[in-house]
């Protein structure tokens, strides 16, 4: 008892909850650093007279080399201690953010913005998501659903804060204000997390076993493919959406900024919540239940998806975004929990890694897609059509609740402990 009053952080139960808000933090700056190109965009482009296809390329450079990289991350979380792994990419990702504001060529800000904050970007989820699964395994799609919140707030902020100051005291200081404050966090969580046993300290799997395990279990492939049609979408409407509401609406930065975040993340807030508390429950009666409450959030996401392209004033846009957050939150607050039902614990943050790599090597294509379609098609006619990438994702997951998830999930609860 005197021990706990003492050091009350030293009880488990109160260090998973201090251990999730960094790791809550963490993740804010992960989405608010990837984030600050969107919101800034078009002062890049006045400023260095950057075509739509080179920012376009830009913005597809990070989601490439983040899904390229994030297989290896998914790899190494499960060989080695994932708080030494949490922090070099937190404080990597923040030293790149922070030069990519000395940027002025296509070539700079795809080696600063792209390659290298995407690259340590990528080291940070599956470490992150398989370490909090595995410390609230109780309450999983609820500390999951919290973490994921982080998302929704750091690009929301991000918005806000990146906008601003890019108007007032030029897009350069936005990079230079979130990457300080990155290095300063990582310095935090250095000395407050503690060191954790890698997953297969006890049980070894290697690379070659790990890939044919995910790649003939066929909820994973179909797991993994619903979440590539909803990256394929968030990817597009981050990067175009702040674009498209100065243009169509003649918005100013800021507001842009804001408001093509704010409605929708609050949405997102509130779905991955809600999502998060259901799934428990409703896990408990069939597991299965959480890939159900994912389809039925990607059906009910389609038709916002159409309005926020084809929405004919403020108003009817922010609606649509804001419907279409709060469907994408309940989606959210699955993307790991399902994912941990059907593969066993030594492989939990490999099997990440291997679902982001394929999710963000599909998705970073979508920017560049509605660059080069922008002069012709235009944006709104090519967000509005996001919606089809959304009904895909539904059909896989069904699929793969009515077909396999029952089997998969037999062999992977032979391997709990």
């Amino acid at each position: 008892m005197n021990n706990q009053i003492a050091d009350p952080l030293n009880t488990s139960k109160n260090y998973k909850w201090l251990m999730l808000a960094l790791l809550w933090t963490a993740f804010f700056l992960n989405s608010a650093d990837r984030q600050i190109f969107s919101v800034v965009l078009p002062l890049i482009k006045a400023d260095l007279n950057l075509s739509d296809a080179e920012l376009g390329l830009i913005a597809s450079s990070l989601v490439w080399t983040y899904g390229l990289f994030v297989p290896i991350a998914g790899i190494v979380g499960d060989r080695l201690v994932r708080k030494n792994i949490i922090v070099f990419s937190l404080l990597f990702w923040s030293v790149s953010t922070l030069l990519t504001g000395i940027s002025t060529t296509v070539a700079q800000f795809v080696l600063f913005r792209g390659i290298a904050t995407g690259g340590g970007e990528a080291f940070y989820a599956p470490a992150a998501n398989a370490l909090i699964g595995e410390e609230h395994q109780k309450r999983r799609s609820l500390a999951l659903s919290i973490h994921q919140s982080a998302v929704y707030f750091g690009i929301i902020l991000s918005g806000v804060i990146a906008g601003y100051i890019g108007q007032h005291y030029g897009w350069r200081n936005a990079f230079y204000l979130f990457g300080g404050f990155g290095i300063l966090v990582a310095i935090v969580s250095f000395f407050k997390l503690r060191k954790d046993v890698p997953a297969q300290a006890q049980e070894k799997v290697n690379v070659v076993e790990s890939a044919k395990i995910m790649a003939k279990n066929p909820t994973v492939v179909l797991l993994t493919s619903a979440f590539a049609c909803m990256v394929f979408v968030n990817v597009a409407y981050l990067t175009w959406m702040p674009s498209l509401l100065v243009e169509k609406f003649n918005l100013s930065l800021v507001a842009a900024g804001f408001s093509s975040m704010f409605y929708h993340h609050i949405g997102a807030f509130i779905g991955v919540l809600i999502g998060g508390l259901v799934s428990d429950k409703v896990s408990r009666i069939n597991p299965g239940n959480r890939l159900v409450v994912q389809a039925v959030a990607m059906l009910g996401a389609v038709p916002f998806i159409y309005w926020i392209g084809m929405g004919t004033t403020p108003f009817a846009t922010y609606l649509a975004l804001f419907f279409f957050g709060i469907f994408r939150g309940i989606y959210d607050s699955n993307i790991f929990a399902s994912l941990y039902e059907v593969v066993k614990p030594a492989i939990r943050s490999s099997s990440s890694g291997f679902m982001l790599m394929c999710a963000f090597l599909v998705g970073a294509f979508a920017p560049l897609l509605l660059g080069v379609l922008k002069p012709t098609l235009g944006l709104s006619t090519g967000l509005s059509w996001l919606w089809v990438s959304y009904f895909l994702g539904a059909a896989f997951l069904l699929t793969a609740v009515l077909f396999f998830f029952k089997t998969d999930r037999q062999n992977a609860m032979a391997y709990e402990s």
